[in-house]
């Protein structure tokens, strides 16, 4: 059991709040997991998760840490309806979003003079699948977790919060909610972006697909994600996204003019550059 988080409740059943649940029973933690749907809670008992719920005042009871495993967009609300719910001074509230600058800005309101804190998670764990059916204990393992304190929470709960993710196996690093929605617009929402142009564009014709090998599967794998919720992320991080997809489109624009001209050394250089810069993640990941 944690010692600095006894009670810890996680609001949403999908892939990361299931995920994150199953990784805390494993480990002997003690979790709650609060589902809005009875299926979808009944679900995760059935796989293991035996604190799972529909009831939301019987989730956020005696918290110290709520974890916000939903949509960007869903968070205030739902922090809202915890709050009516009872949930508790004195408690820890994170979440697990793509995005930062936008919980920031909306829940701490919410908890201004409750003693409540809130500091931002984004564990970068994921898949293309969703849902519990595709949750795994292990999604965490070596993963890296960025984390935002833009409101200055109190040390000792920052640095609680840092032991609790590095306890489910991540790597974590401390960046404003700035910094990190800069980063993660080049990171993860930048290619995925390229990898649904490329589906688009390489599988005008689904058939062609069966043709494919490794590499079109690799390339294009990401964009097998859910349209709705990639489109909630893009939208909400556009402020930091639009450079860096201008910048793609003008280094497409140049090996796209080497190939008109048939500039073979120009297109060679494109892509030794291009390698180079790929051959990095060899030595960091």
């Amino acid at each position: 059991m944690s010692a600095d988080f006894p009670n810890i409740t996680i609001l949403g059943g999908g892939l990361l709040g299931g995920s994150l649940a199953m990784a805390l029973e494993e480990s002997g933690q003690p979790v709650r997991l609060w589902a809005r749907r009875e299926e979808t809670a009944q679900a995760a008992r059935e796989t293991g998760i035996s604190g799972a719920t529909s009831h939301l005042a019987e989730a956020v009871r005696a918290v110290d840490l709520l974890v916000l495993a939903v949509p960007v967009g869903s968070m205030p609300a739902l922090v809202s309806q915890a709050l009516e719910a009872g949930l508790p001074a004195g408690c820890l509230v994170t979440d697990v979003g793509s995005v930062k600058r936008a919980p920031h800005q909306e829940i701490p309101p919410l908890l201004a003079g409750r003693d409540i804190n809130f500091i931002g998670s984004h564990p970068m764990a994921g898949s293309e699948q969703n849902g519990l059916a595709a949750a795994s204990a292990d999604l965490f393992q070596n993963a890296a977790c960025l984390l935002t304190n833009d409101e200055v929470a109190p040390p000792e709960k920052a640095a609680a919060l840092e032991r609790f993710w590095q306890g489910v196996g991540c790597r974590t690093t401390w960046m404003s909610a700035a910094a990190h929605d800069e980063l993660v617009a080049r990171i993860s929402h930048l290619p995925h972006v390229v990898a649904a142009g490329a589906a688009l564009v390489c599988l005008q014709n689904p058939a062609d697909g069966r043709f494919g090998g490794g590499g079109l599967r690799d390339t294009t794998r990401v964009a097998g994600g859910n349209a709705g919720m990639w489109a909630e992320i893009l939208t909400e991080n556009r402020q930091a996204l639009l450079d860096p997809l201008r910048e793609t489109i003008a280094s497409l624009s140049e090996i796209l003019a080497h190939l008109e001209s048939g500039d073979q050394q120009a297109a060679r250089q494109w892509l030794a550059a291009a390698k180079q810069q790929r051959d990095t993640l060899n030595t960091i990941c």
